[in-house]
Parts: C-alpha cells; sequence; structure tokens
C-alpha cells in the first residue's frame, strides 16, 4: 500500500492567481512565438547575407587574378603606395594591371590627364617634366607586349626612366603629347621584392 503524500498548502497572506483568459493565453503564445522566430530567423538571415557577400567577393578577387591584360580600374591605394604610382585628380581612361613572380613585381598604368595632373603625377614620383626626352620610348618591348601597349601611332611621345634603389620602384614613364592640353600617360612600374 502506498502513503498518500500531504499537498502543501498555499501561504495564507499570498491571492490566489485567476485563471489566464483564453485571449491572454493567445497573446502569450503569439509573443512567444514571435520571440523563438526571432532568435532563429536573425541569425540565420545575417548567416545568408554573410554567405552571399563572401561568395561575391570571392568572385572579384577571382576576376580580378584571371585578368590578363589591362583592365579599366583605378590601382589600388596599396598598389599605388607600393609602385608609387598615383594617378592624378582629373584622370580619366584609367586601366591598370599588375604582374608578380619570384623575381620582380610590375603595375602597369594608363590614363589620361591634363597639363597640370602630368605635372603633378610626375611629381608624386620625384621627377619633373623637364626630365621627359622627345622620341624616347623608355618602355621595353616585353613591357609593351605584355600590356598591349603600341607606340607607334601619333606622337610625339616623350618618356623617362626614374631609377630608384631597391627595394624602391624604378617607373618608366612614356606620354602621348599629340593633344598637351590632354596628354596620354604610360607607366610601368617595377619593383624587386
Amino acid at each position: 500500500m502506498t502513503a498518500a503524500l500531504p499537498r502543501q498548502a498555499a501561504p495564507p497572506d499570498e491571492p490566489r492567481r485567476p485563471a489566464e483568459n483564453p485571449r491572454h493565453k493567445a497573446k502569450r503564445r503569439a509573443l512567444t512565438l514571435l520571440i523563438i522566430g526571432l532568435l532563429i530567423g536573425v541569425p540565420a538571415g545575417y548567416l545568408v547575407i554573410s554567405a552571399n557577400q563572401s561568395r561575391n567577393s570571392g568572385k572579384d578577387k577571382e576576376a580580378k587574378y584571371a585578368a590578363t591584360g589591362l583592365t579599366p580600374v583605378w590601382p589600388s591605394k596599396v598598389q599605388r603606395r607600393l609602385y608609387q604610382v598615383a594617378p592624378p585628380h582629373p584622370a580619366d581612361s584609367v586601366a591598370s594591371y599588375e604582374t608578380n613572380n619570384w623575381k620582380t613585381s610590375r603595375l602597369y598604368v594608363q590614363f589620361r590627364t591634363n597639363a597640370a595632373g602630368l605635372d603633378a603625377f610626375l611629381e608624386s614620383m620625384g621627377a619633373r617634366q623637364e626630365e621627359l626626352k622627345k622620341g624616347d620610348v623608355t618602355i621595353g618591348a616585353r613591357d609593351q607586349k605584355v600590356s598591349g601597349w603600341h607606340f607607334t601611332g601619333t606622337g610625339p611621345w616623350w618618356g623617362l626612366t626614374h631609377p630608384q634603389k631597391n627595394p624602391a620602384p624604378t617607373q618608366d614613364v612614356v606620354v602621348n603629347m599629340s593633344d598637351p592640353s590632354s596628354p596620354m600617360v604610360y607607366v610601368v612600374s617595377r619593383t624587386v621584392p
């Protein structure tokens, strides 16, 4: 035979809770479902957005590194600082391409600017416009082949080489002065890691 356990009586000073009405019960359940939905939905939504951004970033990088020639983009800030090539403002028709190997890294950049922009660009490299030599195409055949540049069209072509001690880059610059108010600038900056 089992003995019946005594029930604990409610404390005499606490009032009894009234029974929960159906409307209040429905509101409480709806609020509970909403909270559970948010606790699951917000992190899940964040994961989906994050995954899409990560995948898109990978595609952008893949396209950048799959490029096999000049692409119509400004060089990144890191590239501009490393290769000491900063296209001036204003500049248009900007395109760039970087190659790297164990021996030498190169950045190819082209842009069109105005006369003041050309001066500012050369000055940012540590050169002056007076150093440009008429008819001097300083960018070699190998670099012309890699970049797709041909310096045989309408000129005059002006060029200079700005050598620096390693690890600072050496820049070869060619400028098409067929329109002196809007020169087209071609630069190959190379550095030895």
